[in-house]
């Protein structure tokens, strides 16, 4: 929880540091009118252009059971980082594909004080549509392809040998290609910086067969990060 703490911080902290910079004004050299034409042609300029970019921030992770509305998890920390591709169609709309290590999971625990954990890392890769709503404010939305690159199933009390040769024999049968959706926000704090908050959510389940102990889920993950353009 400190971890979360400081990087959630330190996010804000860059966020307060650029947005004071955030569209300085233009010198007036010329008059208004001319000012007011160079600035909308910066725009112009600004969005006709593609851009690449990195990424990285945050991801807070869980799991639904989409046959269980009662089902409960609790939430896994963990890390996003990677390449943007923003490539513009025309005002207002764009294309928005990102390249990115995603870590998520979960953690549950059982009636008898066990607690299990499961974190799984993807290759992440969202092909977005890209609507710039307003000036400095962008809405994102479309599917994104994950690839399951690893598994790891840690036990805490309670957990058999025998449960926990299941437990990791279930979990060598996941899904290694899951399709997402994905919604979210961008806003622009400079030319340059972007901070992003997205929410995915898996639209299949990680495994095609049920099991006595691990639940078919879909991974859910709320992200928030920062984006720097070039």
């Amino acid at each position: 929880m400190k971890k979360i703490i400081l990087l959630s911080i330190t996010l804000l902290s860059i966020a307060a540091s650029v947005s004071a910079q955030r569209y300085p004004p233009a010198r007036r050299r010329y008059p208004q009118r001319h000012s007011t034409q160079q600035q909308a042609k910066q725009v112009d300029n600004d969005f006709y252009r593609p851009r690449l970019g990195i990424v990285g921030g945050i991801n807070l992770a869980n799991i639904i059971s989409p046959d269980d509305p009662n089902f409960h998890t609790d939430t896994k920390i963990g890390l996003n980082a990677g390449l943007s591709l923003d490539v513009p169609i025309s005002y207002p709309f764009g294309f928005e594909a990102d390249l990115l290590y995603s870590e998520k999971g979960y953690t549950a625990y059982t009636g008898f004080g066990g607690q299990f954990t499961q974190r799984t890392q993807f290759i992440d890769l969202p092909l977005l549509l890209k609507l710039h709503v307003a000036r400095g404010f962008s809405f994102v939305v479309g599917p994104q392809v994950s690839f399951l690159l690893s598994t790891q199933n840690i036990y805490n009390n309670g957990f058999s040998t025998t449960i926990q040769n299941q437990y990791n024999q279930d979990s060598e049968g996941y899904n290694k290609t899951l399709i997402d959706g994905v919604v979210g926000i961008g806003i622009d704090l400079n030319r340059n910086v972007e901070l992003r908050g997205r929410y995915t959510i898996d639209l299949q389940r990680n495994s095609s067969y049920a099991s006595n102990y691990n639940p078919q889920y879909a991974n859910q993950v709320w992200q928030i990060g920062i984006g720097y353009k070039f």
